[in-house]
């Protein structure tokens, strides 16, 4: 696989910049090169190329030092990343160093980073599902927050165009409230599975059970094929980098995409430190960088900007950006900027074993499970008292192998031979609840504390509320009951709430309205004041819902730059 270019010109002066390189980031550069602008993409991490830079993709626990677990010098390195519950061995090298890159907590929040080209697109759970007018409409018809500026059928052609070139594989629902999409073959259920759907949706009107709607290639196209891209393997090793391309990725698609047209130059190890706002043209002209390895201050130069950085980090960029017509942070005229941070809260749930289907399995592994979409406070039907908004639950089944061995103190031959067989079925059910948008969840910048480049440290102050916690308490329960009229034993429910930022899902810093007097960007991802800057990350989202939002930033992304484009005369580029 050839490098991506790292060449810069000799003018530091380019069509635009790309501040980022991961899910947004990535689609960004793709459709600003492929529309012919010269763009640098500027990323704090380092180099990753596609396959040559995946060092754990082919190894097996053995292979490891460790067998996979993390060691101690490691966990003590990313003490915050291993909240998150998924940092081993094979892809630590993805997730953030937190010595190396503090944060402040007023309040507890899990900031789980990975600060390398191609950012959290190699790490994601690839689960993408659409937004519906009911979500776009929730905070208007709840009197919560602002209104969102668009509705879904604005976004709908783009959820279409970003999803050919993403590959997604699942199940049309004809659903109104998660709308269809464009999809590849799904994955399989296994027995247990079909047998859970059919007992949910006899027991349980208007609940469905699917296959999880994830980026994965079950039957690649031409426009998967050009870029070198595979079937999905289904080796579960996803984390660690896949070297057939089979998940999307920055890396496997959109920055190879960028690559091709030759309109592309990046530039790992970049920190921002802000950007610079020139008073007389009311327009961002450039971007002040400090080389992450030689402390070296350099600056850029661009016609047009798209921010991409996470929630957290364009914000902390914008709000470090300040000048005499911004003295609270670029483009923050609202007093928004920072403010209104959600994610989405999980691990909350139930379990159970399953007696029965004793001659049935299922045959390899799968990158997925099984999905309940939303059912609670989508009609008056369905309407909850005690909460607003929603969940829905992503889970999995199946037979316990050999390696439950590791647990059961025994030993003998008799013990090696009961190993060989598998052991009896069991399922999980994991909810994800929307978290409610609040002006008091917030982030700021310290004033006295700054990391090793100069840069103001992030303070985070927000928590989950009594609406995500009341909704946790029916999640567990609905779980429960759902196992237990399938005909499951044993069934115990869980919740592990951890901070806010968990879910690994921000969103809000910079979020899009109307007006700009309560929002900082426009319908188009547009500072308000600022007209040639753009911010596409999950910064502008209005709300959360409860699916997973990175295929909602490709699609505002994509739609972004093609509305720049078409304005750029306005714009001045």
């Amino acid at each position: 696989m050839p490098q991506f270019n790292i060449n810069l010109n000799n003018t530091n002066t380019y069509d635009a910049i790309v501040i980022g390189s991961g899910m947004s980031g990535g689609w960004a550069a793709k459709e600003l090169c492929e529309k012919g602008l010269k763009t640098l993409v500027l990323e704090k991490g380092r180099m990753v190329n596609h396959i040559e830079d995946y060092p754990t993709m082919m190894q097996d626990a053995w292979d490891m030092e460790h067998r996979g677990a993390l060691p101690a010098a490691d966990a003590e390195r990313q003490h915050v990343q291993i909240r998150s519950g998924f940092v081993g061995e094979g892809a630590k090298h993805f997730f953030t160093d937190d010595i190396d890159n503090p944060y402040l907590e007023k309040r507890r929040f899990d900031w789980i980073r990975g600060n390398q080209v191609g950012g959290r697109s190699l790490t994601w759970g690839k689960h993408t599902y659409r937004w519906s007018d009911h979500d776009f409409e929730a905070n208007a018809r709840e009197g919560i927050a602002i209104d969102w500026p668009v509705r879904y059928a604005e976004i709908a052609p783009w959820y279409s165009y970003v999803e050919k070139f993403v590959g997604i594989s699942g199940e049309k629902l004809g659903l109104p409230h998660l709308p269809d999409g464009e999809f590849l073959p799904p994955f399989e259920l296994n027995c247990l599975e079909k047998e859970f759907r059919k007992s949910v949706e006899k027991e349980f009107k208007g609940r469905h059970v699917t296959i999880g709607r994830v980026a994965h290639l079950t039957e690649p196209q031409p426009v998967h094929l050009e870029l070198g891209r595979g079937q999905c393997q289904t080796r579960n090793r996803c984390s660690r980098g896949c070297p057939y391309g089979a998940y999307f990725s920055s890396n496997s698609a959109t920055l190879p995409a960028a690559d091709r047209t030759g309109n592309m130059v990046i530039r790992p190890n970049s920190v921002v430190d802000s950007l610079i706002y020139d008073d007389t043209t009311q327009k961002v002209k450039g971007v002040r960088v400090i080389d992450r390895e030689s402390m070296q201050a350099i600056e850029y130069f661009a016609d047009v900007v798209f921010l991409c950085a996470s929630a957290p980090a364009s914000a902390q960029i914008l709000l470090n950006s300040t000048s005499d017509r911004f003295p609270n942070g670029l483009g923050n005229d609202s007093g928004e900027l920072g403010h209104n941070v959600m994610d989405h809260h999980y691990h909350v749930g139930a379990m159970g074993s399953y007696d029965g289907l004793e001659d049935d399995y299922y045959k390899g592994r799968r990158p997925t499970g099984i999905f309940i979409p939303k059912y609670v406070n989508i009609s008056e039907e369905t309407k909850n008292p005690d909460f607003l908004r929603g969940f829905d639950y992503q889970g999995d089944s199946g037979r316990s192998n050999w390696g439950r061995g590791n647990g059961i103190p025994e030993v003998g031959g008799d013990f090696k031979d009961s190993l060989a067989k598998p052991a009896g079925w069991n399922m999980s059910l994991m909810g994800f609840g929307e978290v409610l948008p609040k002006h008091e969840n917030k982030m700021t910048l310290s004033k006295d504390k700054k990391d090793k480049w100069g840069i103001p440290l992030i303070e985070f102050d927000a928590s989950h509320g009594e609406n995500e916690m009341k909704m946790r308490k029916q999640i567990k329960a609905d779980a429960a009951e759902m196992l237990e009229r399938a005909g499951f034993k044993n069934v115990t429910t869980f919740d592990n709430i951890g901070g806010l930022g968990n879910g690994v899902h921000e969103m809000g810093t910079a979020r899009m309205g109307h007006d700009p007097k309560t929002s900082v960007l426009n319908k188009w991802n547009q500072v308000h004041a600022v007209k040639n800057l753009f911010v596409t990350d999950g910064s502008f989202m209005v709300s959360s819902n409860c699916v997973n939002p990175s295929i909602s930033y490709m699609a505002f992304t994509a739609r972004a730059v093609d509305y720049a484009l078409k304005e750029k005369k306005k714009l001045g580029f």
